[in-house]
C-alpha cells in the first residue's frame, strides 16, 4: 500500500517529506507503545526479564519475584496479551517464556543495555 503524500505548511530543512514518508504506521506504533507500556511496570519488567532467560511456572515466578501467585498471574496475562510472552501447558501446570519475536529480542537487549546487566550464562 502506497502512503499518501502529506504537504506540510512549512518547510524548515527540506527533508521533512522523506522523513514523513518513512514514518511507521499507526498500527506499528501502537504495537510498540503497548509493549513498552506493559514493561513500564517494574513487576512486569522483572517478570519479562526472567522469562527472557528461562521458562517457568507461576509458582516459581512468584517465588523469584517475591510476589503472590495471583499478582504474578495478573502480570503474566497482561504480558501475554501484549504478545511479549507465550505459555504452554505440561499436564496441569502452565509454563511461560518470552515470545520468540524480533520486538521481544530487541526489548530484552535494550533492557540489559540500559540497566548495564548481561545475560546469565
Amino acid at each position: 500500500m502506497k502512503k499518501k503524500l502529506i504537504s506540510l505548511p512549512h518547510s524548515h530543512s527540506g527533508s521533512e517529506n522523506r522523513i514523513i514518508e518513512e514514518m511507521p504506521s499507526i498500527e506499528t506504533i501502537r504495537t510498540v507503545a503497548d509493549a513498552m507500556k506493559q514493561l513500564g511496570d517494574p513487576s512486569r519488567l522483572r517478570i519479562f526479564w526472567l522469562l527472557c532467560h528461562c521458562e517457568e511456572c507461576v509458582i516459581n515466578i512468584a517465588a523469584a519475584t517475591q510476589m503472590s501467585s495471583p499478582a504474578v498471574s495478573h502480570h503474566l496475562k497482561l504480558l501475554k496479551d501484549a504478545g511479549l510472552i507465550v505459555a504452554n501447558r505440561n499436564g496441569k501446570e502452565m509454563y511461560y517464556r518470552a515470545a520468540n519475536t524480533d520486538i521481544v529480542l530487541k526489548l530484552h537487549h535494550t533492557i540489559e543495555e540500559v540497566a548495564r546487566i548481561s545475560c546469565p550464562e
